[in-house]
């Protein structure tokens, strides 16, 4: 991206010209920090025929420097009010591929979105942080329409994203998205880059969804399923878990040895291939 085609000055002003209240309801923080939204851009890489999708743009902090980037940008706004700001500031601004979609990020079909002319998604946000998890597991049913994804999130949301095996930081979040998706740590943003300012920091990762995942689990649902129950009692062994659970079954110390998986390791140790070994291995005595 160009420096001169974003407007640091411009964009500040534009900003302060709308009167807004941020919503708790909405998990409303606004960013406004120039430096961090200039990392931010220069990150995401864009091309000018992207086909490029914004979550929550809010008061348009990042909105108006991407869509400076690309010939057509979408984006979905809960928030009625700045929906509307959008579409007088920017919309009516010359942008006539500036489309505003006024919904739930968690009800959009986003295969609505893709079209084998535009391509696939690149999809970039700042997520409510209430409600960010589930977006990201709904946005993971699309991952063949999206090419990548950038998020701003939770710091401690991201490390975990992001966590390698065997750290305090690795869990359920980080073995789904790890299974379907590259994960890489971008950046991190202080506090003070938001107003109001969160009660956390936050941090920026790209999401690269797999076009061949390197390992396939033989039931993606049951291989969650596998996941979840584990982490749910990742103080345990994994002899005493798949014995005490009500939804795995007992694993024989012959089935952990088909895994090459000692018994005694808890969730934590486990790559994401040991979790599709395992998994399949329980599917089979579902059976």
């Amino acid at each position: 991206m160009s420096k001169s085609s974003f407007n640091a000055q411009a964009l500040t002003a534009s900003l302060q010209s709308v009167k807004h209240q941020p919503r708790k309801r909405f998990g409303q923080n606004f960013l406004h920090d120039d430096s961090i939204i200039r990392q931010i851009v220069d990150s995401i890489h864009l091309e000018r025929d992207d086909n490029l999708v914004e979550i929550g743009p809010g008061m348009g902090a990042l909105t108006e420097p991407l869509l400076a980037e690309v010939d057509a940008m979408t984006v979905i706004e809960l928030d009625r009010d700045l929906a509307d700001s959008l579409r007088i500031r920017i919309g009516a601004n010359s942008h006539p591929n500036f489309t505003i979609i006024k919904a739930n990020a968690m009800d959009v079909d986003y295969r609505d979105l893709y079209s084998a002319e535009r391509g696939k998604l690149r999809v970039v946000g700042n997520l409510p942080y209430n409600i960010s998890t589930p977006i990201l597991f709904h946005l993971l049913s699309f991952a063949d329409v999206i090419q990548d994804m950038h998020f701003m999130l939770q710091k401690e949301v991201v490390e975990r994203i992001t966590a390698d095996v065997g750290s305090k930081t690795y869990g359920r979040l980080s073995v789904i998205m790890q299974y379907h998706c590259e994960t890489d740590y971008l950046l991190t943003v202080p506090r003070g880059a938001f107003n109001p300012p969160p009660k956390v920091t936050s941090a920026v990762f790209r999401l690269t969804p797999y076009v061949d995942k390197p390992i396939v689990a033989d039931d993606e649902p049951y291989f969650a399923i596998v996941v979840r129950e584990t982490f749910n009692h990742r103080r345990k062994t994994l002899r005493a878990i798949f014995k005490k659970s009500t939804l795995l079954p007992t694993l024989s110390e012959d089935d952990f040895a088909v895994c090459n998986i000692d018994p005694q390791a808890r969730p934590e140790t486990l790559s994401v291939s040991d979790f599709v070994a395992l998994s399949n291995q329980a599917k089979r005595l579902e059976v």
